[in-house]
C-alpha cells in the first residue's frame, strides 16, 4: 500500500472513492469498508442514468460527456454526506484525474484498487448479472490514470481476499 503525503496532511477523511477498473473489487471492498467502520455506503452504479447502462450492457464504452452527469451525481451524494455530518464509503470508477478532480473535496480520499490484469480479467469472466461486459476491460485501462503523488489518494494492491483488502484501508485511515 502506498499512502501519499498530502493525504495524510489532510486529516482524516469523511468520505472515502474506492476506486478503480471494472473488476477491481470496488463495490465489494467499499461494502466491506463501510461495515467495518461503520458508515453510510453507495454505489457509483447505481448513479449512472439508464442510457449509460444501456450503452455499457450493449458493449460500448462511455465517453466523457457521457461521464460527467454521472460523476455530478455521486457529487451530490458526496456533498450530502459530507452537509449532514456524515462519513460515508462509495465506489466509483473514477479513472481520469478529472473525474476525480470533480469528486474532489478536502474531505475526500480516493483508494486506488490496484490489479493485475490477468486477475482483472479472470473476475470478469467469473462475474455474472453485471451489466459490464469483459470486452470493456480494455477501454478501461486506456482511460485508466492512477493517481498522481499530489492527489489525495492511497494505492492499495487488491488481488486478495475483499474483506482483506478492506481491513487494510481501514487501518490505513
Amino acid at each position: 500500500m502506498t499512502h501519499d503525503a498530502s493525504a495524510a496532511a489532510r486529516g482524516p477523511a469523511s468520505v472515502v472513492v474506492v476506486m478503480g477498473v471494472s473488476g477491481a473489487g470496488k463495490s465489494t471492498v467499499a461494502a466491506a469498508l463501510a461495515s467495518q467502520l461503520g458508515w453510510d455506503l453507495a454505489d457509483g452504479d447505481d448513479f449512472h442514468p439508464p442510457s449509460n447502462l444501456a450503452k455499457m450492457t450493449g458493449g460500448v464504452p462511455l465517453t466523457d460527456s457521457d461521464r460527467w452527469p454521472w460523476l455530478a451525481n455521486i457529487a451530490e451524494w458526496i456533498d450530502a454526506e459530507i452537509k449532514a455530518g456524515r462519513r460515508g464509503v462509495v465506489a466509483c470508477s473514477a479513472l481520469k484525474r478529472s473525474y476525480r478532480d470533480r469528486l474532489c473535496r478536502p474531505e475526500v480520499l480516493f483508494v486506488y484498487l490496484d490489479v493485475p490484469r490477468l486477475e482483472l480479467e479472470r473476475r470478469l469472466t467469473q462475474r455474472t448479472g453485471h451489466f459490464m461486459p469483459p470486452s470493456l476491460l480494455d477501454s478501461q485501462l486506456t482511460a485508466l490514470e492512477p493517481p498522481a503523488n499530489d492527489e489525495p489518494a492511497l494505492t492499495v494492491a487488491a488481488s486478495d481476499a475483499p474483506a482483506l483488502v478492506a481491513r487494510r484501508i481501514a487501518q490505513a485511515l
